[in-house]
């Protein structure tokens, strides 16, 4: 389709929503497209919003492209139809709604649970702004059939989402994925939608669901004794303007802690996030007011959660007494070493424990388990495929932790989603813990460092907008398979895994082997050296990312400094090698 081409399909596009059921706002809306904005209109009409593997996301606004109340909509009514297929043998099939902090959250969740009640599905929706955690855990606690969260997690305030999850309470994958899109795409006009209902079958719920979930993340507990002794540690908690505010603090409390010290301004609930660039836990900025307020109270610890409260980021003093943030990788095998060393110690560990972590996860996590006798496994990046081999094992072994790179992890079996309510309440009690045992968190983490090995892992992000953004992506990743990595900064790749294939190349012998998980758009070269580099699209933001992580010998806390550097310059190495800078 050349430009003569695509600007007459979207403006027939535009005009059929002019002449559509859609409100007048909207209608002012795109109006304003057509007159003023060619680049917009592109933009919001060129397709349909994508209801993808994991649900919608896009930027809110009017048009087929972005997330609004027509969208949301349609998909709802695609994914009450399949609900009807599905279960259509019990009597009454239940959804419960959530939404976090984002604009339109409230207005988007009320939608669905009306288009449900039409649909003849009970709609459980709570009362006010919820972490999706939650969401899965109330799911699971009702015996939903589904559950929806309107968040866009860590993304830009323009950007807001629907995320789906099934009757284990876990995000929703094969084959519900493809069968509920299939049903989505049926949709094609915001007329086909059942927008109200009259059934009575809206139920608000809030308060007695946060007890029994603030309940259960009290049973994860493993130190008692190290909180009731430090109790008093001090910890500095933002929720960035999100839903962490109130159910985070609480479980602090719960577990024991006194000395909680909060950012004022953050806690204010704002879709606007307008005292950080970006509502991301990753992003040394949007922990800076909180790290602040640490170095005023002098206090040990500092934890932040993303928007809807899945993910956490958290800050240490070093060993010189410097404020630092830790990157994903590094709490997420603190948090597994801490669990893992403390079922040992309270001889919980039986031979069939294990742990979870995603394929571009820190091999430590992995070198720390098989070296306590608990077993590891691998997933696809996403918290769906934790959730996936949780759910395959239940009732066989037992589910100690795990987590992935991106700042979200997970404890006990109750959710079955990254969780920041359970990550933040274990990664304090883990610094009272270390308290106990005359350490600080960073020394727990030389001390990991130590006993499994010095591994760092780095990721340069590209961000590419936009339609043709979408189509380089996808071209860039069709160029690394068809020309190969065969050498990354001085070292000889050894071995490429194509996850899209799901095929394993042992490039010396040029043996190829089957890879036991699902297909998925995923590149991955490790060098003779041991260095690994993963590459893969982003499924949530239009950007692709490459992961880097390599492994140095560590024979000293005292030599932590300089092995980093070396680490750091093997990495920076990497990057200039791959034209990344």
């Amino acid at each position: 389709m050349d430009q003569n081409e695509l600007i007459k399909f979207v403006k027939e596009r535009a005009e059929k929503w002019l002449k559509g059921n859609i409100d007048a706002d909207t209608k002012k809306e795109v109006q304003q497209l057509l007159d003023n904005d060619q680049t917009g209109l592109i933009d919001a009409f060129y397709r349909d919003l994508e209801f993808g593997t994991a649900g919608l996301r896009g930027i809110m606004g009017a048009g087929t492209n972005r997330m609004n109340k027509y969208t949301v909509g349609m998909a709802t009514q695609g994914l009450a139809n399949y609900l009807k297929i599905n279960f259509k043998s019990l009597s009454e099939i239940k959804v419960v709604i959530a939404h976090d902090c984002r604009n339109n959250g409230r207005m988007f969740s009320e939608t669905a649970a009306k288009i449900f009640e039409a649909n003849g599905i009970k709609a459980l929706l709570f009362e006010s702004l919820r972490p999706t955690p939650e969401l899965s855990f109330a799911t699971r606690y009702y015996g939903c059939q589904a559950g929806i969260v309107l968040t866009a997690s860590h993304n830009p305030k323009e950007y807001n989402g629907y995320k789906v999850f099934w009757e284990d309470g876990a995000q929703i994958i094969d084959p519900h994925d493809a069968n509920i899109i299939d049903e989505v795409n049926k949709i094609t006009d915001v007329d086909m939608v059942k927008w109200d209902g009259t059934a009575n079958l809206i139920q608000s719920i809030g308060k007695e669901v946060d007890e029994v979930y603030l309940d259960k993340v009290k049973t994860l507990s493993l130190s008692p004794d190290a909180v009731q002794k430090y109790h008093d540690i001090k910890i500095v908690y933002t929720p960035i303007h999100g839903t962490g505010v109130h159910l985070i603090p609480a479980s602090l409390k719960r577990y024991g802690f006194t000395q909680i010290y909060n950012i004022p301004e953050q806690d204010i609930t704002d879709g606007n996030f307008p005292t950080v660039k970006s509502p991301n836990p990753e992003n040394a900025e949007a922990l800076s007011m909180a790290v602040k307020k640490a170095k005023e109270t002098d206090a040990d610890l500092v934890m932040a959660s993303d928007p809807d409260a899945d993910r956490v980021g958290i800050a240490v003093k070093n060993d010189k007494g410097e404020w630092i943030l830790l990157n994903g990788n590094q709490t997420g095998a603190i948090l597994v070493y801490y669990l893992i060393t403390r079922w040992k110690e309270t001889n919980k560990i039986t031979g069939k424990e294990f742990v979870v972590k995603t394929i571009v996860t820190t091999d430590l996590i992995t070198e720390i388990a098989h070296k306590n006798g608990v077993e590891s496994f691998e997933c696809l990046t996403g918290f769906k495929y934790i959730a996936d081999v949780i759910r395959k094992n239940e009732g066989i072994k037992q589910f100690i932790g795990g987590g992935e790179e991106s700042y979200g992890y997970l404890a006990g079996d109750f959710v079955r989603d990254k969780d920041a309510v359970i990550a933040c309440s274990l990664i304090a009690e883990c610094a009272a813990w270390a308290k106990s045992r005359g350490k600080s968190m960073f020394d727990i983490l030389l001390e990991l460092y130590e006993k499994y090995g010095f591994y760092k892992e780095g990721v340069v992000n590209i961000d590419k907008k936009g339609k043709s953004g979408a189509e380089e992506i996808l071209q860039m990743m069709a160029d690394y398979r068809a020309n190969p990595l065969k050498e990354i900064a001085g070292s000889k790749v050894v071995t490429m895994k194509d996850l899209k294939s799901m095929e394993l190349l042992d490039v010396v012998s040029g043996k190829k082997s089957k890879i036991d998980l699902p297909s998925s758009n995923v590149l991955q070269f490790i060098t003779e050296s041991g260095t690994k580099i993963s590459v893969r699209p982003s499924g949530t933001e239009p950007k692709i990312k490459f992961y880097f992580s390599v492994k140095v010998p560590l024979k000293s806390a005292k030599e932590f400094h300089e092995t980093e550097k070396i680490a750091d310059k093997q990495i920076e190495a990497i990057i200039t090698s791959l034209g990344l800078k």
